[in-house]
């Protein structure tokens, strides 16, 4: 599983110009299978979002979203090894 944080590198107004594609990014990334969760950081400075797959496959979808070809933000991405979750979330380990 990986954590992908976003961290917005211009200002909101910069954003905001392309939160629908970004938002149609994040969807399809939902319909592949590859995203179990995301949201808005708070304040807002950027967003996470959890993801399942290859880290060459991340990677590859992180460098297509909108937000990093127009260098509106950037990402960290951090793996980790699910080894316990609540009640539900199995589907979280690999």
């Amino acid at each position: 599983m990986f954590i992908l944080s976003l961290t917005y590198v211009k200002p909101i107004e910069e954003a905001d110009r392309f939160m629908a594609a970004h938002m149609d990014w994040v969807n399809a990334g939902y319909e592949r299978g590859m995203f179990l969760a995301s949201g808005r950081k708070n304040p807002r400075t950027g967003g996470v979002v959890l993801a399942k797959g290859d880290r060459a496959e991340i990677g590859a979808y992180v460098a297509a979203d909108p937000f990093t070809v127009e260098g509106v933000a950037v990402y960290d991405v951090t793996e980790i090894t699910v080894t316990r979750t609540a009640e539900g979330l199995a589907l979280m380990k690999d």
